[in-house]
C-alpha cells in the first residue's frame, strides 16, 4: 500500500510509505492487515520531518518513507518528490528483539483472552499490550533521534510496521 508523493501538499508528514517485501516470505493475512492499517493511519495523520544537517535546513516534505529489513537490520530511506532520495540509514534489530518478543506474547495472550475471558479481564491484557507497544515506539523514537523527527503516534505506527516486518522474516 502506498500513495503518490505529489498528491500531498502538507509539509512535515508522510505522503507515501512503502514496505520492502522483496525476497521475504508472504505475510499472513493478519500481518498484512496490521501493516495496511498502520500505513493508512500514517498517511492520514503523521508528524515526520528531517533535522537540519551541517548548518543546512532540511528539505521540506511531504516525505516518502521506504522501510525494510536488510541483513537483519532495519533499513529506512526517506525521499521527496522534489528532491529525490534524502537519507538512508540502518538500525540494528537487536535492541528491538525483546520488545518484539514480549509484544508477540501479549498479543497471543490477548487473542486467547478475547475468546475465553470476561471483558474486565480482557482489558488487563489490552492495557499490557498498549504499554509494550508504547515501549517499542519509545525505543524506535530514541533510535531515530538525529535521523528523523517524529511524534509519539507516528512512532507507534512505525513500530507496528517494524513488528509486522519482524513477523515476515526469521530474526536470528
Amino acid at each position: 500500500m502506498s500513495t503518490d508523493c505529489a498528491r500531498m501538499s502538507e509539509f512535515n508528514r508522510l505522503a507515501a510509505v512503502n514496505i520492502d517485501e522483496h525476497n521475504m516470505p508472504l505475510a499472513s493475512r493478519e500481518v498484512r492487515q496490521e501493516r495496511d492499517v498502520a500505513i493508512y493511519d500514517l498517511l492520514l495523520d503523521s508528524r515526520f520531518s528531517l533535522p537540519d544537517r551541517d548548518g543546512r535546513s532540511a528539505p521540506p516534505g511531504p516525505y516518502c518513507l521506504w522501510i525494510g529489513l536488510q541483513d537483519n537490520r532495519l533499513a529506512f530511506r526517506v525521499s521527496t518528490e522534489e528532491n529525490g532520495d534524502l537519507i538512508e540509514f540502518h538500525l540494528s534489530m537487536n535492541p528491538f528483539r525483546s520488545v518484539i518478543k514480549n509484544y508477540l506474547r501479549i498479543l497471543e495472550s490477548y487473542n486467547t483472552a478475547v475468546k475465553t475471558l470476561p471483558r474486565h479481564q480482557i482489558e488487563v491484557f489490552d492495557q499490557a499490550r498498549k504499554e509494550i507497544h508504547n515501549e517499542g515506539a519509545d525505543l524506535l523514537e530514541k533510535k531515530l533521534d538525529q535521523k528523523i523527527i517524529i511524534d509519539q503516534m507516528t512512532a507507534r505506527r512505525l513500530f507496528t510496521l517494524v513488528f509486522a516486518l519482524s513477523r515476515t522474516t526469521r530474526l536470528p
